[in-house]
C-alpha cells in the first residue's frame, strides 16, 4: 500500500487500463469525438447566431445546448489528449478539480437546459396561441440566467466537499479526467458530505428535471393523439421527437454511471457509460437535431448558398 499525504500535489489518470500500447487507439478515438463534436456544435451556434428565422425560444435554447456540449467536451477531451500524446498522466491539484468543477457545470446547465426545452416543446404543442407570451425573449433570457446560476451553485456545492476528501491510500484515479466518483474510491477520509451533496444534486438537477420533461411528453402525446389529421399529427410530433432521442440518450447513459452496483467491471463500466452521455452524446445532439430539423437544414442550404 503506497502512502501518500491527505491533500496530494497532483494525481495520476489512468483511463481504460491503460497502457504504452493502448496510446494510439485511445488518443485516435477521443481525437475524432472531440473533433466531429467541436465542428457540429459550432456549425448549429453559428447557423441560429447568423440565420434571423432560426431566432425564436427553441433555437435560442438549442443555441445555449450546443455551447454547454462544447463545454462538456472541452473540459475533458484536450487535457486526456495531452496525457495520451506525453505519456505523463500527472494531473496537478489544482487542475483537477478546477476540471470537476466545470464538468458539473456543464452537467447540471444541461439536465435543466434539456427540461426547459422539453417545457418549450409542450407550449408550443398544447398552446400554441399563447406560445410568443409565455416564452417571449425577457422569459426566455431570465430562465438562461437562472439555469447558469443554478447551475454553477449546484458545481461549487459538489466540488467543494469533494476538495475536502482526505487522499492517504493512492493518487491513481482510474478514469479518463478528474471524476468525483473515481476520487471517491481512492480516499480515506471525509466522504459523507459529498454522499449526501451528490444524492442531493442527483434529485433536483436528474430526477426532478427528467419527470418534468416526462410529464411534459405525456401531455405532448395526448394532444397528438386528439389531432385528426395525420399530416397535422406527423408534424406535431416531428417537432420534439429529436427532443425525446436526445433526453433518452442523455439520461439512460448518466443514471447507469450511479445505479450500476458494484463489480470488479465497474470501474471500465463508469468509464464506458461516462464516455456516452459526456462526450458521445454532446457529438451527436447537433447531428439528431439537424437530421430530423427541415427548418436547421434549409438553414444550412442557405447559408451555403450564401457563401458560394
Amino acid at each position: 500500500m503506497e502512502n501518500f499525504t491527505s491533500v496530494p500535489t497532483d494525481f495520476n489518470i489512468l483511463p481504460f487500463s491503460y497502457t504504452a500500447g493502448s496510446r494510439p487507439f485511445l488518443s485516435g478515438l477521443f481525437s475524432v469525438i472531440y473533433l466531429l463534436g467541436l465542428l457540429m456544435n459550432v456549425l448549429i451556434v453559428t447557423l441560429i447566431y447568423v440565420d434571423k428565422k432560426l431566432h425564436s425560444p427553441m433555437y435560442l435554447f438549442l443555441f445555449n445546448l450546443s455551447l454547454v456540449d462544447l463545454c462538456y467536451t472541452t473540459t475533458i477531451i484536450p487535457k486526456l489528449l495531452h496525457i495520451l500524446s506525453s505519456g505523463n498522466p500527472k494531473v496537478s491539484f489544482r487542475q483537477c478539480f478546477t476540471q470537476v468543477y466545470f464538468f458539473f457545470l456543464a452537467a447540471g446547465t444541461e439536465d435543466l437546459l434539456l427540461f426547459t426545452m422539453a417545457y418549450d416543446r409542450y407550449v408550443a404543442i398544447c398552446k400554441p396561441l399563447h406560445y410568443h407570451s409565455i416564452l417571449s425573449k425577457k422569459v426566455c433570457t431570465v430562465y438562461m440566467v437562472t439555469i447558469g446560476f443554478c447551475a454553477a451553485l449546484n458545481s461549487s456545492l459538489i466540488t467543494v466537499p469533494t476538495m475536502k476528501m482526505s487522499f492517504c491510500n493512492s493518487t491513481t484515479i482510474h478514469h479518463f479526467y478528474c471524476d468525483a466518483k473515481a476520487l471517491t474510491k481512492i480516499s480515506c477520509a471525509g466522504r459523507e458530505i459529498f454522499y449526501l451533496v451528490i444524492y442531493f444534486e442527483l434529485f433536483f438537477f436528474g430526477l426532478c428535471p427528467f419527470l418534468c420533461s416526462f410529464w411534459s411528453y405525456v401531455k405532448i402525446l395526448q394532444v397528438i393523439f386528439h389531432i385528426h389529421s395525420g399530416d397535422g399529427r406527423k408534424k406535431a410530433f416531428s417537432t420534439c421527437s429529436s427532443h425525446l432521442i436526445v433526453i433518452m440518450l442523455y439520461y439512460s447513459t448518466a443514471a447507469l454511471v450511479y445505479l450500476l452496483p458494484p463489480s470488479k467491471y465497474s470501474d471500465i463500466l463508469d468509464q464506458v457509460f461516462t464516455l456516452l452521455y459526456a462526450t458521445v452524446t454532446p457529438m451527436l445532439n447537433p447531428l439528431i437535431y439537424s437530421l430530423r430539423n427541415k427548418e436547421v437544414k434549409t438553414a444550412v442550404k442557405r447559408l451555403l448558398w450564401s457563401k458560394s
